[in-house]
């Protein structure tokens, strides 16, 4: 078994990596995390030009750029589109999406926080064709600027995933604080909200099976955008060992520097072959898959978290002041550490795979 990436997928990885290089500099990433949606229109557009939209295979190299905005909702949200709608919806949603035209997120997540599917807990109630939808999601990554906010709500023991338009009455979203501020997070709240039958998602009776899917398939390029922040993390701090001058010689000759700079490439590359692993399970479809998907976010949780201690410890003072780039992807690394689940939720669900399967 070979997990690398061919040759066709390291020219695009090097192609996203120029292109982000140019379109998103770190200038321009805390721009936009000073405006209320962390969002670009021109920027969202290039990208949807370059055919990424919904394409894991780049999330490595948004992950390196710390990239602001929708992406990685938009690819949970087409995943789910994929996997639960019917060839009615896949052409509205997905072709839209495609094009740069559609941005699209999913409102899974309640006051417990919980990523279990079991966790969810709103309600919709069902009648005369249609479903009503009276509660509130919260984090809600990216509702201020989706043009289509997917709930998920519970209707007896099974789940509904009721696709919910912006400016549909009764919606209305609210943003709430944030560890990071590129990635906006929200409070949907539903009165009364009305989707008609025809328009849920899921309705051959898998919506369970669709949305565990679509969270393992955006869990996986998450742990890839993880790696791709890693790799920044430990490129600049490797770089600032070696030019920093301490005693009359730079940092990174002293064994203690060196120490924690191998313990970055151990953490970034094991977060690598885990993550790649992780989209190949998924892309064949092995057996394995879902075990692969959060063995790979178990360790790209603590890892990122801790590829940034070392970082920030490697730079001293500096590595603290908003004028480094650096607390940029700290924080990216404890808002990721938690989404679709941190390292303990993940190998809890391992334990839990373990013993279904001794079962």
């Amino acid at each position: 078994m070979d997990f690398d990436l061919s040759k066709p997928q390291k020219l695009l990885k090097d192609s996203a990596r120029d292109f982000l290089k140019r379109e998103c500099k770190p200038e321009r990433v805390r721009e936009l995390m000073g405006t209320d949606t962390a969002h670009d229109d021109k920027l969202w557009q290039a990208i949807a030009d370059q055919g990424w939209v919904g394409l894991a295979v780049v999330a490595e190299e948004m992950g390196r750029a710390c990239l602001p905005g929708a992406f990685l909702s938009t690819v949970f949200a087409a995943a789910l589109i994929e996997r639960a709608g019917s060839r009615e919806h896949r052409a509205k949603y997905l072709a839209p999406v495609a094009a740069g035209e559609l941005k699209a997120t999913v409102a899974f997540l309640e006051e417990t926080a919980n990523w279990d599917l079991d966790g969810v807990k709103l309600e919709a109630n069902r009648r005369n064709g249609s479903f009503s939808i009276t509660g509130r999601k919260l984090f809600v990554p990216d509702a201020g600027v989706a043009d289509l906010l997917i709930c998920v709500t519970r209707v007896g023991e099974s789940l509904a995933l009721l696709p919910v338009e912006r400016g549909t009455g009764g919606l209305s979203v609210k943003r709430m604080p944030s560890m990071d501020g590129t990635r906006k997070i929200y409070e949907a709240v539903f009165d009364r909200v009305e989707v008609a039958d025809a328009d849920v998602l899921g309705a051959d009776g898998d919506a369970r099976g669709a949305l565990r899917g679509a969270l393992e398939t955006a869990t996986a390029a998450l742990c890839a955008e993880m790696v791709g922040g890693m790799q920044w993390v430990l490129d600049t701090t490797v770089e600032f060992a070696k030019t920093r001058q301490q005693f009359g010689r730079p940092i990174g000759a002293f064994q203690a520097v060196q120490h924690q700079c191998a313990d970055m490439l151990l953490m970034t590359e094991s977060a690598r072959s885990a993550a790649y692993y992780a989209a190949w399970a998924l892309t064949e479809d092995a057996p394995e898959a879902s075990g692969a998907v959060s063995i790979a976010k178990a360790y790209c949780s603590d890892a990122y978290r801790e590829v940034g201690n070392r970082g920030v410890q490697v730079h001293g003072g500096i590595g603290f002041t908003w004028e480094h780039d650096l607390h940029l992807y700290y924080r990216r690394s404890k808002a990721s550490e938690v989404m679709f689940g941190d390292g303990s939720f993940h190998r809890e669900r391992i334990a839990r795979m373990i013993i279904d399967g001794a079962a």
